[in-house]
């Protein structure tokens, strides 16, 4: 059904019980009805009133002026129809040219941007860009990780929760995880603004904030190590680690007696779960017991 003719029906009362049935039933059902509680809640301006009804009454016989009854709900319900049309015809324009890419626990992609800038998408993560306005704005936002080769050309953004970073050309890595942010420089200058401040990282240097706590570091790495599936930590907390194991392997992990904010350096692998389950748990003297193919137990060896 034409979704303009049914709400124009369903605003003049017309609609029949199966129609109404059906619109019921539709997404924009719950939307239209709040703008129209909230339009019945609109009042008149105030005019000011006649001193003497009978002379104005005698004065408006005298001049045959044809009244007109207007009925305000059905005034308010067409202003309501052409609005909630015109919403519907915006928010369709503009979400319908996002590009949007979303990958899967255990799952990586790479992707282009309409400038031939490349994007490695983590596990878990998600990322969105404009291809009708990426010429006046290079801008992608991220959920989760990813690796960027940035074309050479006007400012480049990534914009996360955590903050925002801002290249010409250059490649980094960006994790925008709850509660965990951090960007990677592996080439060029990159800029990054977070909390209302500015730092600038140049390359082989790594800009983190981890429960509120901002660190400045060094990287060695000419990529991030993930892309040869291959998680590396340094002095980050066992949960930390613990949640990237779940979101590189699809399985859920529970812990027993276990101190998992103690600070975990090391790496492991994204293709031998039984191997990398030994590097996280070893260290730590802990043990683990796999429940069923996606389900794990860790335990404190005491």
């Amino acid at each position: 059904m034409d979704e303009d003719y049914i709400i124009k029906k369903w605003l003049a009362n017309e609609l029949t019980d199966a129609e109404l049935k059906v619109f019921k039933e539709s997404k924009g059902y719950d939307l239209n009805t709040k703008i129209i509680d909230t339009a019945k809640q609109f009042k008149a301006s105030q005019f000011s009133t006649v001193k003497n009804y009978d002379e104005f009454k005698a004065d408006l016989k005298d001049k045959n002026t044809p009244v007109i009854k207007l009925k305000p709900y059905k005034v308010l319900y067409r202003i309501a129809a052409l609005f909630i049309i015109g919403f519907s015809t915006y928010f369709l324009f503009f979400y319908n040219n996002l590009t949007t890419v979303e990958t899967l626990a255990s799952q990586k992609t790479t992707f282009e941007l309409p400038d031939a800038s490349s994007v490695v998408l983590n596990a878990d993560s998600k990322a969105q860009f404009n291809k009708k306005k990426w010429i006046d704005k290079r801008e992608v936002s991220l959920e989760g990780e990813a690796f960027f080769k940035v074309a050479k050309g006007s400012k480049f953004d990534v914009i996360t929760s955590g903050g925002t970073i801002s290249v010409l050309g250059t490649q980094f890595s960006v994790k925008n995880r709850s509660g965990f942010f951090e960007v990677k420089c592996f080439e060029g200058i990159v800029s990054v603004s977070s909390n209302g401040k500015l730092q600038r990282l140049t390359k082989g240097k790594t800009y983190r904030i981890l429960n509120n706590l901002v660190a400045i570091d060094s990287t060695y790495s000419s990529n991030p190590e993930w892309i040869d599936n291959k998680s590396s930590f340094k002095s980050v907390p066992l949960y930390e680690v613990l949640d990237e194991l779940e979101r590189q392997y699809n399985v859920t992990i529970n812990t027993q007696k276990v101190d998992d904010k103690r600070l975990f350096t090391g790496g492991f692998i994204h293709d031998d779960l039984e191997q990398a389950l030994i590097a996280i748990t070893v260290p730590f003297d802990l043990t683990y017991k796999k429940e069923n193919s996606n389900k794990i137990t860790i335990s404190s060896g005491e």
